[in-house]
């Protein structure tokens, strides 16, 4: 019987598709693996665009790459995606071309929007319906932004000629041959246009923000067969049954399925989710509230709620330092630069890069160093842009607190980031807390591939099932020092703040 599953892993700065081979044990063991790198594109400063056609181009080839590696399409029961949420794309519906480049999540082109929605007084009832706030960073805004600037889109929409949609949306049409338009319930709720209790579209949503409800694709569960790949892709067809935003799958891939249970993946950007049960909950700290996944039967789904602090630069802060000011050759220096400082010479990057996320919410907010003086070099910039996570990370564990939920006392992290011993040893200092790395670091992909095996019937339940033991740090900075660092980090988000107002 065939027991791989095709996990595809569509990212923001690349696409890939890992092979798992599910054991008699339910566990979950990665066999090939392809990456295609992507080009982001800048047309105007807080612009972020992607060309669709290379995102599609990209995954359909890794995906025959690993179908290759692994023996062949017959030895594979099922495809599982998971996709950088937010981020629009719009198509038309007749030959499947995109009609606009992809709008990305860090994209604030809409601030002005959602400025206006919410001075006109409709934030509160956005996030009691949505758990999100107003911000650019969601899909409604850019979705209409879409339907505006490409003629005749929003007339051909009503008519249902174009289609909109996140980038698992995009995909399944493609792989589907536009037979399925669907998005799973994950990534829709992070559009501001479904209601988080009844995961449904709301008209009174879609007609705020100006996005017609027949555009929109099908809402489906994360573990269901909501169509099936085109035999002429990868010579026979293979159900698609399982889906879910990346930092939802990560929860999965991680296996935190228990309230309190919380993960944080450093990526491009940096997200908090922790598990809060089976209903949502209301944030007083502009946290946000999402669906952590919904399995099982559709009359009576096992559904699961979240609570999310998104950083918007975490990854890309490195990044910045590597291929933007040349500081740093590889991004893997990194560690021993900062680790050849004593201290951070009172240097703070704050990487508003493309404005602040939770708790601070400030999509006007650009890039700052503070405290720089004749004696800083750049091993102090990138010790800063390292440390950077780890008061942001605070800062959403923190706010997460505040809010009601228990202190952690353990943060399951995966991501690249992780690799960096450094930092993640300053986020235990910093955030009191013991830092878990799993072996395996894809937990997105791991992620799908357990919703698509749960989908088939390969897997009884999302438990994950490992012998390999975790990497581990715990905290050993004294408090004095830890609230002298956080003390210089609130006044430098300040000053990045006020600089941008």
């Amino acid at each position: 019987m065939p027991h791989l599953i095709l996990a595809i892993d569509q990212g923001t700065t690349s696409s890939r598709a890992i092979a798992f081979e599910v054991g008699e044990d339910q566990s979950l063991r990665a066999v090939a693996i392809s990456q295609i790198e992507l080009a982001q594109h800048f047309p105007h400063s807080g612009w972020v665009e992607h060309d669709a056609v290379e995102i599609w181009t990209a995954t359909l080839q890794t995906c025959r790459e690993v179908i290759r590696k692994a023996g062949g399409v017959s030895r594979f029961a099922a495809i599982g995606i998971t996709n950088q949420r937010e981020t629009s794309v719009i198509w038309d519906a007749a030959t499947g071309e995109p009609l606009h480049r992809a709008i990305v999540w860090q994209d604030r082109r809409t601030a002005d929007v959602s400025s206006r929605l919410a001075t006109e007084g409709h934030e509160a009832m956005v996030q009691a319906a949505t758990g999100l706030i107003l911000d650019p960073y969601f899909s409604a805004t850019k979705f209409a932004w879409l339907l505006d600037k490409v003629p005749g889109a929003r007339e051909r929409a009503e008519k249902g000629e174009v289609k909109l949609g996140t980038i698992d949306a995009w995909l399944v049409w493609k792989l589907t041959n536009g037979q399925s338009h669907v998005t799973d319930a994950t990534n829709a709720s992070r559009t501001s246009l479904m209601d988080l209790r009844t995961r449904e579209w709301r008209d009174d949503l879609c007609a705020l923000f100006d996005v017609p409800k027949a555009a929109l694709p099908r809402i489906v569960g994360c573990s269901e067969i909501s169509g099936e790949s085109d035999p002429s892709l990868f010579g026979r067809a293979l159900p698609i049954a399982g889906s879910a935003g990346d930092q939802q799958a990560a929860l999965v891939g991680h296996g935190a399925l228990t309230p309190g249970d919380a993960k944080i993946t450093y990526g491009t950007g940096a997200f908090l989710v922790a598990n809060v049960g089976d209903q949502p909950v209301a944030s007083t700290r502009r946290l946000l509230g999402t669906l952590g996944y919904q399995v099982g039967e559709t009359a009576a789904p096992l559904v699961a709620y979240a609570l999310e602090g998104s950083i918007f630069s975490a990854g890309s802060a490195i990044q910045w330092l590597r291929d933007g000011v040349g500081m740093i050759s590889e991004s893997r220096h990194s560690e021993a630069m900062a680790q050849g400082l004593k201290d951070n010479g009172g240097v703070y990057l704050v990487p508003g890069f493309t404005g602040l996320g939770a708790p601070w919410w400030e999509p006007d907010a650009r890039g700052a160093v503070i405290g720089l003086t004749r004696d800083s070099k750049p091993a102090h910039f990138v010790r800063a842009g390292l440390e950077a996570l780890a008061y942001q990370t605070r800062d959403l564990l923190d706010a997460l607190a505040d809010d009601g939920a228990p202190r952690l006392e353990r943060l399951k992290v995966d991501g690249g980031v992780t690799a960096n011993a450094f930092a993640m040893q300053f986020v235990a200092d910093i955030c009191e807390v013991t830092v878990e790395r799993p072996a395996f670091q894809e937990m997105t992909a791991l992620g799908a591939a357990k919703l698509a095996a749960l989908g088939v019937g390969l897997i009884a339940d999302l438990e994950v099932h490992t012998t390999e033991a975790p990497a581990v740090w715990t905290p050993r900075m004294e408090a004095a020092e830890r609230e002298r660092l956080l003390k210089g980090w609130r006044k430098a988000v300040k000053a990045a703040i006020i600089a941008a107002n």
